[in-house]
């Protein structure tokens, strides 16, 4: 799928700044680029993406009338990642290379002037594309470059290949950055901000009607079973709602439902499956739970929860820190320790005026995390110009 290639530029300047995904799936990093996009172009920086597969996020940008391109190609996503055939990573290689040569003719016919890679695999693809192109390449960073998630020895070349092919990086917390080698590279922290919502506030549920939430991707990192085993020695009964699918073809929703039942919370768990805009849920929700058993980058679900008047629990490393401020706008724990984790439910649940409170207290901290606060300091890392006239370069 393509759609037709046309030069634009922006309100004030000639600035076009493509962004270039090796997804369309509607996970944390592409909507995050969607809300950035959108929110850029609002305040007149023209911007257009390059996907190399089709997917949600295609027909979202459409809908929100920002150029969008699907470059199809040979590569095939699930032949590169973590825990794939060894075999088959040379061949997905030099497809991403293929691939990237044929991006780079994209963004160069469209008159692009800056590409950003927005994955790890995007920078692969991008440093071909900008060579042909002859584009700085920025590098979107929306995961932690460390040995947790892809071990030692592909953590170091990913971030030496980031170093030197990149003309810098936005990182999406301190977390993140602090994963990178930045000596002597312009570097910027923009939190993906989120999009205005209202929610009304509402009486808080006594403690046997509570209802808790946890919004993300069906995968073991995340830490959905987690969750269920503390469910299973809380001294309360919540009901519990799981939004997300599995992706990249994973099938840990199976585990889960049979997890579900060995532990006899069958009755009080339903799986919605992947939901375009879970606020309703979250609004609905007392609690929300995020309990990533790996370091989360940052959370873009934990400020949405929040914006939306839940009091949440959060895992006690990475991105959360950054996000929730312990016993004052939410809970920080470690979703391993199961005991600890039951505890903090269990305060929250039985305390409706603290539930209650804290909540209130997160809606206000939301309002630090909005998309046009992220646009705002992107815009001027990259030096593009705005309504308002803010350009110039982001920091070092």
């Amino acid at each position: 799928m393509r759609q037709s290639i046309r030069r634009r530029r922006s309100v004030r300047g000639d600035d076009l700044v493509t962004f270039i995904s090796h997804t369309a799936a509607a996970s944390g990093a592409e909507l995050a680029t969607v809300r950035l996009a959108t929110a850029l172009e609002a305040k007149g920086v023209a911007t257009s993406v390059l996907f190399t597969d089709t997917g949600p996020m295609v027909e979202e940008l459409h809908r929100r009338a920002i150029p969008v391109n699907v470059v199809s190609g040979p590569f095939d996503s699930s032949r590169v990642r973590i825990g794939g055939s060894v075999t088959a990573l040379p061949i997905g290689v030099w497809h991403m290379v293929h691939t990237g040569w044929t991006l780079g003719g994209f963004a160069k016919q469209s008159g692009s002037t800056i590409l950003v890679a927005e994955s790890t695999k995007a920078l692969l693809m991008g440093t071909i594309a900008a060579r042909r192109a002859r584009l700085p390449l920025i590098w979107h960073v929306h995961d932690r470059i460390s040995s947790e998630y892809f071990g030692t020895a592909l953590a170091s070349i990913i971030r030496v290949l980031g170093w030197v092919v990149s003309a810098g990086y936005i990182a999406n917390s301190t977390s993140t950055l602090k994963s990178l080698l930045t000596s002597r590279k312009r570097a910027v922290v923009a939190y993906p901000g989120i999009e205005p919502v209202v929610v009304p506030s509402r009486e808080p549920r006594p403690p046997a009607e509570v209802e808790i939430a946890m919004v993300g991707r069906l995968e073991r990192w995340k830490g959905q079973d987690l969750l269920l085993r503390a469910l299973a020695v809380s001294a309360f009964r919540p009901s519990v709602t799981f939004v997300g699918g599995a992706h990249f073809g994973e099938d840990f929703g199976t585990e889960l439902t049979e997890l579900a039942r060995e532990l006899g919370l069958q009755d009080r768990v339903t799986f919605a499956g992947h939901v375009s805009d879970p606020t309703s849920i979250l609004a609905d929700a007392d609690i929300a739970v995020h309990c990533s058993r790996t370091t989360e980058p940052f959370g873009q679900v934990i400020v949405e929860a929040m914006a939306a008047g839940c009091a949440v629990i959060a895992a006690n490393s990475g991105g959360p820190l950054e996000i929730v401020s312990d016993g004052v706008d939410g809970l920080l724990v470690d979703p391993t320790d199961t005991t600890s984790f039951a505890a903090a439910l269990d305060s929250l649940i039985e305390d409706s005026d603290r539930r209650s409170e804290m909540a209130e207290r997160a809606r206000a901290t939301s309002t630090r995390f909005t998309i046009e606060e992220t646009a705002a300091i992107v815009a001027q890392f990259l030096g593009v110009a705005d309504r308002d006239g803010v350009g110039g370069r982001g920091r070092g």
